[in-house]
């Protein structure tokens, strides 16, 4: 899928520049800048990613309910 992003001159001139020093493309920057938003949120990025935070979830104990003393 593709969209259009909008970034002020500067700022693309610094992706640019960032992208050469890397040796990489400005999709492989945004690629990267997206994965870590998304693992910031904690949304999977890939179906990988959500198998292993469903087995890790259900490898936890779950919290035990404290009993009321009323």
């Amino acid at each position: 899928m593709r969209k259009l992003i909008a970034f002020d001159e500067d700022t693309f001139g610094k992706l640019k520049q960032l992208a050469r020093d890397r040796m990489e493309t400005l999709q492989d920057l945004a690629d990267e800048a997206f994965s870590d938003l998304l693992e910031k949120h904690g949304i999977p990025a890939d179906l990988k990613d959500a198998l292993r935070k469903s087995a890790k979830r259900e490898a936890e104990p779950s919290p035990r309910r404290r009993k009321s003393t009323q």
